[in-house]
């Protein structure tokens, strides 16, 4: 199978209707943060556990197309020996790896951040390709200030986003972009806008410079809201309306689908927003799905609590917020279907 054909069957895999991605690549500090208000001790095993009991949710493919692993996950098994990626795959759910090591300071940009994990790459992805993963994930963050992304800051992050693309694609791997607005502070909707949308204009402009096929990647970016120590709280529909207003000004139509971060967002929050944009903004040239962490796994740890007398529950809760995001893809959520689960 040449190149191209590989990413097309990936991508064809992963953008379906009624379909998303489930973040599941939290790094070891950031589980153990998880894991630390519902009293579980975050060690390998108790890593497995929670893992395996949601990648064997029942019936969980008819709203989860692709989950993004962390390296660790790769490697481990369900209960009966089956390494977990195959678990996925047998689901025709896609498995993809998070590939980038972390953010540091930018040199000579007070305020911005860029993220490591470049070199080696290309080595890296034959690694996890043998191992089942078929896409990658980097994420690059940009906190909003009053001085806050840089120009400098913007470009530096765009131009690690592209090469990053570019050695996925030559490896035969769909990236997921991840260029993120913080949701921390107290700027309104408006800046929140103006910074977005500079943010995806400079991504795809370095997308372009490094030869990056469109058609073969899914872009995963904030949605367009105020701070959450911003006075005022925005409307689901006033959220879709200023996010669809950046996208189109910014995302060029080859890009087959958008799968929004949750970013702070609770769990019912993400499912309305989502639901807002595909049921007022019809017919946009991508998709509109979500690719979402913490807002689908919240009701999955606090059901789990990691007792394994609780993993069918766990199990029913994560089905349960899958398929409301199902609904939330053809513009269909209502708050009151929350009451059903």
């Amino acid at each position: 199978m040449s190149v191209k054909a590989e990413l097309q069957a990936t991508i064809t895999a992963m953008v379906q209707p009624g379909r998303g991605i489930l973040a599941a690549d939290e790094s070891l500090p950031t589980i153990a943060k998880r894991f630390k208000p519902i009293g579980v001790e975050s060690t390998e095993a108790s890593r497995r556990a929670y893992r395996s009991l949601m990648f064997t949710t029942p019936e969980i493919d008819k709203y989860i197309s692709g989950v993004i692993l962390f390296e660790e996950t790769l490697e481990q098994r369900a209960d009966d020996g089956t390494p977990l990626p195959e678990v996925l795959s047998r689901q025709n759910i896609v498995p993809g790896i998070k590939v980038d090591k972390g953010k540091i300071p930018l040199a000579h940009s007070p305020g911005d951040e860029i993220t490591q994990g470049l070199d080696g790459l290309a080595e890296r992805l034959r690694v996890y390709k043998g191992q089942g993963a078929r896409f990658a994930k980097w994420r690059e963050v940009y906190a909003i200030s009053t001085v806050n992304p840089t120009q400098l800051g913007m470009d530096a992050n765009a131009e690690m986003l592209a090469r990053y693309a570019a050695v996925c694609q030559e490896e035969g791997f769909v990236p997921i972009v991840e260029p993120e607005v913080l949701i921390d502070g107290e700027h309104s909707l408006v800046r929140c806008l103006e910074v977005t949308e500079a943010v995806l204009h400079a991504v795809f402009q370095a997308l372009y410079r490094h030869k990056v096929m469109l058609e073969y990647m899914i872009l995963k970016p904030n949605m367009v809201l105020p701070g959450k120590l911003h006075p005022s709280k925005a409307t689901p529909e006033q959220i879709a309306e200023a996010t669809i207003k950046v996208l189109r000004r910014t995302v060029p139509a080859a890009v087959p689908s958008i799968n929004f971060l949750s970013g702070g967002l609770s769990p019912t929050e993400a499912t309305a927003n989502l639901s807002a944009m595909n049921a007022l903004f019809p017919g946009q040239p991508w998709a509109l799905s979500f690719s979402y962490g913490r807002a689908l796994q919240e009701p999955v740890l606090q059901a789990w609590s990691g007792r394994a007398e609780n993993v069918l529950v766990a199990q029913q809760a994560l089905h349960q917020r899958a398929k409301l995001n199902g609904f939330a893809r053809y513009g269909t959520y209502q708050p009151e279907m929350e009451k059903a689960g």
